[in-house]
C-alpha cells in the first residue's frame, strides 16, 4: 500500500466520500471506505483517517463540539476551502473520477464534459450535469441526517427528500451546499418550498397561519404538532443561518 503524501485526486475522491457518508460512518470497516481505499491504494484505516481529517474542518461539526482528528495536513484545507467555495466543481471533478476508478471510459477530468455522451447535443449534456448535481446534494443531504426526515423522523429513504432552503433556480453558487439543504419527507418538504412552514434561528419549525387557521382534521396530525418545535440536527452540514434567513424572507408566506 501507497505511503507517501496524498495526491489531490484522491483527496477529491475522500472528500466526496466524507460528503455521502454520515459522520458515525466513518470508520475503517465500512464497506464504502474499504472500496475506495482499495481503489487508491490505500488501507481502509488512512482512508476513515483523511475523512475525520476532514471532519474536524467542518464548521458544523466545531459548533456543535464534535471533534474529527486532532492532525491534518494543509492539503486537506486547501481541498476544503476550494470545494466550499465551489460545489459544483466537486460533485462533477469527483464523480468523474469514481466513473475512472470504476472502469468507465472517461477522460482527465480537467475536460469534463467529456464524461457525458454528448450524441444528444448540449442540451443533453446540460441535463446529465444537473443530474449528477443533484444526485450529489441529495446524497450529502440525507447522509448528514442520517436518512432520516428533520421534521417526523420517518426513516424511508423513498419517501424523503433534499430540500434546498434557497432555491435552486435563485443561488447557482449554494445550489449544491449540503448546508444549503435539509432532509425531509416529501409532504414537509412540498410545505417548505412553497412557504408554508420555514425554520427559524433556533431550528424550530414555524408553521404558516395559512396552515395553522385550517381547521382540517389533519391539520394537527401533519403540521400543528410540529410548531416551534427544534428540528432534528443533521451530523454535519448544519443549515446555514443566512440561507434559513433568506427563506423566511422570501419564501415563507407568514
Amino acid at each position: 500500500m501507497a505511503r507517501d503524501n496524498w495526491t489531490k485526486d484522491q483527496l477529491i475522491l475522500a472528500f466526496n466520500l466524507y460528503c455521502r457518508l454520515p459522520f458515525g460512518r466513518l470508520h475503517h470497516r465500512n464497506p464504502q471506505i474499504i472500496e475506495l481505499a482499495g481503489m487508491i491504494g490505500r488501507t481502509p484505516s488512512a482512508v476513515a483517517l483523511k475523512l475525520s481529517n476532514f471532519a474536524r474542518l467542518d464548521p458544523s461539526l466545531q459548533q456543535r463540539g464534535i471533534k474529527g482528528a486532532s492532525h491534518g495536513s494543509k492539503a486537506d484545507e486547501v481541498i476544503w476551502d476550494e470545494f466550499n467555495n465551489n460545489w459544483d466543481k466537486l460533485a462533477i471533478e469527483s464523480e468523474a473520477l469514481y466513473a475512472k476508478l470504476l472502469g468507465k471510459q472517461v477522460p482527465e477530468h480537467d475536460d469534463i464534459d467529456d464524461f457525458f455522451e454528448q450524441a444528444e447535443g448540449k442540451e443533453a449534456l446540460r441535463l446529465s450535469k444537473v443530474r449528477v448535481n443533484q444526485a450529489f446534494f441529495r446524497t450529502a443531504v440525507l447522509s448528514a441526517y442520517n436518512n432520516q426526515c428533520a421534521i417526523t423522523g420517518i426513516a424511508n429513504v423513498e419517501l424523503l427528500n433534499a430540500s434546498h432552503i434557497i432555491p435552486w433556480r435563485v443561488d447557482t453558487t449554494n445550489r449544491l451546499n449540503p448546508r444549503n439543504g435539509i432532509c425531509l419527507n416529501a409532504l414537509h418538504d412540498r410545505a417548505f418550498d412553497r412557504g408554508l412552514i420555514t425554520i427559524d434561528d433556533d431550528y424550530r419549525v414555524v408553521v404558516s397561519d395559512t396552515i395553522l387557521n385550517n381547521d382540517s382534521r389533519y391539520t394537527e396530525e401533519y403540521f400543528s404538532k410540529y410548531h416551534l418545535k427544534e428540528i432534528t440536527l443533521p451530523e454535519k452540514f448544519l443549515p446555514d443561518k443566512g440561507f434559513l434567513e433568506y427563506h423566511r424572507g422570501e419564501v415563507f408566506v407568514g
